[in-house]
């Protein structure tokens, strides 16, 4: 049976889309592949009908005005039939051993419902391999168990669940009722936000299933790019600060909501470090309007976040503040090569 939508949203992606579409293609017969052709002006379109008139069984495209990363996503989720639901970049791959894994974990899983969530490793790819790292969560999750928020365990300070770990269930995802928006960037870290408080049975596989190419000329990801778009970093953290009402959470599943809360103030953050990088008074501006945003929203959260460890340190004013803040980067950096 077919068990994964895989969603690969291209815009220009001629160069390297192939090297995508042939990993995903190590699943067979139990994966779906829908390549959004996102208004391309290269060879995308055309290699992406070349492979659907190939794989008749297995990929199908669509064809769209450009609309950004984030309608590539919408488009694939009212596409897709499977009943879990993946997103892989163009320029990223997955591991054709770890796929076929996480396929028949899930095949035995779907005759009791399966799961609401799965989270795997990933591995981030530079070009200079000396740099190679895998993030993993076997510190949070039991290994190859389905366990509801009462057995997870804390996240650490830089640990939070992205676009490339985790695959959830079709019907959560659209129960989460979330369309993310044209031509903003970031808008992942929402996509993976909003379907949280749906999640009642996870599982954490121990492979590195997803590997993230990093160093690409600009990449969003690029610590120039990022500071440039620092705004598309501000709105999506606004709009992950507002879409939940952390109280209620909190209050209902508390492990679930403590990380909710650690993953809204973790994007928080980075929206504040990039945009104080720039080292102008506009970008100083436009924090200050993040924060004032969120204390309309829910002052009771906004307080604490502002308060929390992380965010008070990158949010001191002035030039000793943006230090603080721009030292803690580095640090990270350092750690893992993100960029």
């Amino acid at each position: 049976m077919k068990l994964i939508s895989f969603t690969v949203p291209c815009y220009n992606s001629a160069e390297y889309m192939h090297i995508c579409i042939d990993s995903l293609l190590t699943g067979g017969d139990r994966v779906e592949i829908i390549i959004i052709d996102d208004g391309s002006t290269d060879n995308t379109g055309a290699i992406a009908d070349a492979y659907a008139e190939k794989y008749p069984d297995t990929i199908r495209v669509v064809h769209q005005e450009n609309g950004g990363h984030g309608e590539g996503i919408n488009q694939g989720l009212k596409h897709a039939t499977c009943p879990y639901f993946k997103v892989v970049d163009s320029d990223d791959w997955v591991n054709a051993v770890a796929l076929q894994h996480v396929l028949n974990r899930l095949e035995a899983l779907e005759p009791e419902g399966g799961v609401d969530l799965l989270v795997c490793n990933y591995v981030y790819e530079h070009e200079n391999h000396s740099l190679l790292s895998t993030i993993r969560y076997g510190n949070i999750f039991p290994t190859g168990r389905v366990v509801s928020w009462d057995e997870t365990r804390p996240f650490r300070a830089n640990q939070y669940l992205t676009l490339h770990s985790a695959i959830y269930r079709t019907d959560v995802i659209r129960a989460s009722g979330i369309v993310l928006p044209k031509h903003i960037f970031y808008e992942d870290n929402l996509f993976v936000y909003a379907p949280l408080p749906l999640t009642k049975k996870l599982l954490y596989l121990d492979e590195d299933l997803y590997r993230y190419l990093i160093g690409r000329e600009g990449q969003s990801v690029s610590e120039q790019v990022m500071m440039k778009r620092c705004g598309h970093q501000v709105e999506i953290a606004q709009r992950i600060f507002d879409l939940h009402d952390l109280k209620v959470i909190l209050a209902e599943n508390p492990k679930l909501g403590r990380y909710m809360f650690h993953e809204a103030n973790f994007m928080l953050v980075i929206a504040a470090v990039f945009t104080r990088l720039n080292r102008t008074p506009e970008a100083e501006a436009q924090v200050k309007a993040m924060w004032e945003h969120c204390m309309a929203t829910d002052p009771v959260m906004a307080k604490k976040m502002r308060r929390h460890i992380l965010n008070w340190g990158v949010n001191l004013p002035g030039t000793f503040g943006r230090g603080v803040g721009l030292k803690g980067y580095k640090i990270a950096h350092r750690i893992v090569q993100f960029n």
